[in-house]
Order: C-alpha cells, then structure tokens, then sequence
C-alpha cells in the first residue's frame, strides 16, 4: 500500500509524531492498492500548510475547498513510480456555464513557461548553435544588452539567465488586456510596453534574483539564431518530442483552441476583462498547457537525467539543469532535497492563473496541478500535500503547531488596522476569545494563537507576531513569510 511510506521531517517533536501517527493512519483508512482508491483519497484529504495539533478533523475535499478559494476550475495529473497515474479536471472553464474542465482543458502556465523554454535553450547549447557560458550579446541580432559598468566586470550569459543570476532587471509581466496593444520581444526589452526596459543594474552572478526580463532575452536569443518563431522553436525542440500535444506558445492564443481553454478570475471571483491577457513574453509566461503535458516535461526531463534512450536532452546536461547553483535555482527549475528526496519544481502566476508541478527524478513521484484563479496559489498547494500524504512522500508535509488560549481582553489590545504598504492593510478584529485577520475584499480568517504574541492563519504557515508597549497594546506587527519579515504599523496609534 503506497501511503504506508508516510514520513515526516518534523517528527521530531511529540506533537508533530502523534500528528504523524494520525495522518498514517488516516492514509491506510482511506487510501488502497488500487488507483481508484488512492485519487479518491487524495480527492477527500486535501491538506492545509499547517495541522492544529490534537485537532484530527483537518483534511477538506476538493470541492468545498475550490468553494472557499473561489476557484472555478482545477485539473490535476499524478505521478507514481515515473508514469501518470491518473489525470482529472474539476469544476467549470468559465463561471455560469456547464462546460466542465477536463485534462484536454488548457490554462496558462505563467512563469512554469521558464523551464519549458530553458529546455530549448540548452538543445540548441547541444547543438552548437548556443553558448551556455559566452557573452549573449555575442549571438544576438536584433537587439544587444545595454552595455554598462556591470557588464564590463562580467556579461550576461545564457547560464546566468536560465539561472537567474544573470543582474537583468523586470522580475515579471502583467500581459495585456483585450484590446490592448501588444508589443513586441524588443519593444518589450526596450521598455516600451507595460514594464520598464530590461537592463543589468548588479554585476552578473553574483546574486540571484527572479528575472521575467532574463527570459525575454533568451526568447529573442533563441529566435536569432534559429531563424524561427519563438512558439515554432519550442513546438520543434520540445512540445513535440515529448508528446505535448496540448500545449503552445502561440501569443495570443489562437482563436481554434479558444474553446478548449479555462478562462481567468481573481481572487474575488470576478472574471478577467477579456476572458485572459496576452504575453509576448513567451519564454518568460507564454506557455498555455494542461497539467497532463507538465507531466510529460517533466518526465521527460528525469529520462535525461537518468540517461535513457532518446531523451529530450543529454544526460549531463539535464544533471547541469537539476544543479543547485543560487537561490535554490538550477537551470530553469528550482531544485531542492538530494538522494531520493531531490525534486524540482516551478511555479506559476498570470493574470487570473496559478499552477505548480513538482517530479522528484530519482523515485519518479510528482505532481502538476492548474488553476484558473489568482487565489489558486493556496488550493494547488493543498492538492500537492494530498498526493504527498497518500503517495507517501518524504517531503510536502503539514507541519504541526500547538494551539493556546489567550485571555481575550488581551486579543482586544490588538484590534485594529496595520499598514502593509499605502495601498494595502490587514484588518484585525475579534469576536469574543477569537482573533481574525483580514485584507480588503478578502474573508476573514481566524487568527491561531501559539502564545499571547505569537499567531498563525488558521491552515497557513505564515507567522504574526504583535509587538506591544507598556500597556500591552499592540504598536505593529511582523509577518513572517518563510524566510523573510514585513513590519506592519498600527494607524491611529
């Protein structure tokens, strides 16, 4: 039985053991021999960030969960032991309608484009036509770099973009509306549609820092030297050899496949203006896919590195590819873990579109999950947790917190509003020994106490801390998100 490999790498704790002991448990309950049985189990246990310790009513089924995150559509492909085990849609393409998603229903990729590109820049590395490490400015024809005193200390390099690492400027695109005018690589690069002009303002490889303006470049660079259009490149060197036939770069998207693609909203609900943008920034965001075909890239790229026959690249290169290099970046993927743990993964974020794959190389298990909503971010990571609990991952784990009461003339003293940036506050209310946290336009959510200062978001793993006066009444707070800290300050104090 697949779930019985639950491990936790926060088992070290009592809480996070009992936890681990009740999720094994649910896992051979619920999950079976079968494949049947085991998309069933992940299809009813979809997993939060975070598990109240004690607390074993804590997994949610897709549907109530797509119902709280406002998501209308979801597809989702499974894979076991280096196949896709099972593959299903949910939900509708566009709200009001009774068009369901199926795995042929295509969404944006959004920045899961990078490594789906990077992949056709290392084949044309393989064939001579691209130097991985040489000046870019060296193969370029349409356009050049912006020469300055950071590139006279170090150029810009193919390695350096597919890395992000390379010092270019722009770290993303909005794309644009119906419409709108829709310029095009060089004008983009020059700054002349909705984002600034891509430039070297740090010298190259020494920092790491995301590039969508990187990616740009390497789209022009790849149509330079082959003479082709960038989505013609990518279905030649890629989309077709790895059997992606659901798949394009074609921007804007062509008006046959109108019908078969998932239409875009926000967070509120709201349809995008439009049905969905365009991306002339193809390699960096351009991709439109279906979770089906991420499986097949990625599995495409763990024939590679294992060297198997007729991969889509060479075995030393895809182990290049899957090298940690900054940043928990290798070329074009974010790669994490090592042994059987090793895994790469990407993510992605358009307007009105949020998708995630994940494949760890050795043991042939992963994941690629798409959504049609820009509050997607959240469901898909609960989805990957799923697979992880029933496929019995060592890795994508809910970690355990212990919840405490806290007196609530104490939780009143932090009652109010906090000022993320001018444009953005999180509202703190309470409703009796209940504290909540809210953004405009979002619900609410409870607000778990871990001590009288410290909180979490009921299901997420993000931190508050209230830092209080004399008093104990609160003067700002602090996120914590992962690694990094934003101070929010009280208004009206």
């Amino acid at each position: 039985m697949k779930a019985s490999r639950v491990v936790s790498p926060i088992a070290t704790s009592a809480a996070a053991a009992l936890s681990l002991l009740v999720l094994a448990a649910c896992a051979g309950a619920d999950a079976g021999d079968s494949v049947a049985e085991r998309q069933r189990a992940v299809e009813t246990s979809l997993l939060p960030a975070v598990l109240v310790a004690g607390d074993s009513a804590q997994t949610y089924a897709i549907a109530e969960r797509m119902e709280r995150y406002k998501v209308p559509g979801l597809s989702i492909a499974v894979i076991d032991d280096g196949k896709i085990e099972w593959a299903k849609g949910y939900g509708v393409k566009r709200v009001g309608s009774t068009d369901s998603v199926t795995t042929s229903t295509r969404f944006q990729a959004a920045s899961i484009s990078k490594p789906v590109a990077a992949t056709a820049a290392l084949r044309l590395v393989e064939d001579g036509k691209l130097d991985l490490d040489g000046n870019v400015n060296d193969r370029l024809r349409s356009w050049r770099v912006p020469d300055n005193d950071f590139t006279a200390k170090q150029p810009v390099t193919l390695r350096g973009i597919l890395s992000h690492t390379a010092g270019l400027t722009v770290h993303g695109f909005p794309g644009y509306a119906a419409g709108d005018t829709v310029p095009s690589t060089v004008a983009v690069l020059n700054g002349q549609g909705n984002t600034a002009p891509v430039l070297v303002d740090i010298v190259p490889g020494t920092q790491w820092r995301y590039s969508g303006g990187g990616y740009t470049v390497a789209q022009l660079l790849i149509g330079d030297v082959t003479g082709e259009q960038f989505a013609d490149v990518m279905k030649r060197l890629v989309l077709d050899p790895l059997g992606m036939t659901q798949s394009t770069y074609e921007q804007p998207l062509p008006a046959s496949l109108e019908d078969s693609a998932a239409v875009a909203y926000r967070s509120d609900g709201s349809e995008v203006e439009g049905r969905w943008h365009t991306y002339p920034e193809q390699a960096a965001a351009g991709l439109w896919t279906t979770p089906s075909d991420l499986a097949r890239f990625a599995l495409g790229i763990r024939a590679a590195y294992r060297g198997e026959d007729d991969a889509i690249l060479k075995q030393a290169t895809a182990r290049e590819m899957l090298t940690e290099r900054m940043g928990g970046y290798g070329l074009g993927v974010g790669v994490e873990g090592a042994g059987d743990s090793l895994r790469f993964s990407h993510g992605g974020a358009n307007e009105g579109y949020r998708a995630f794959f994940v494949l760890h190389p050795i043991t042939g298990d992963g994941v690629a999950v798409m959504t049609n909503s820009d509050a997607g971010a959240a469901l898909y990571m609960e989805v990957v947790r799923a697979v992880a609990r029933v496929y019995g991952w060592p890795d994508f784990q809910p970690e355990t917190r212990t919840v405490v009461q806290v007196a609530p003339d104490v939780l009143e003293k932090y009652v109010g509003e906090y000022e993320l940036a001018p444009d953005a506050v999180l509202t703190v209310t309470r409703d009796g020994a209940q504290l909540y946290g809210a953004y405009p336009g979002e619900s609410r959510l409870p607000l778990l106490a871990e001590s009288d200062t410290q909180f979490f978001p009921e299901g997420s793993s993000t931190r508050v801390t209230f830092e209080r006066n004399a008093d104990g009444r609160a003067t700002q707070l602090v996120l914590h998100i992962g690694s990094r800290e934003v101070e929010a300050k009280r208004r009206g104090r």
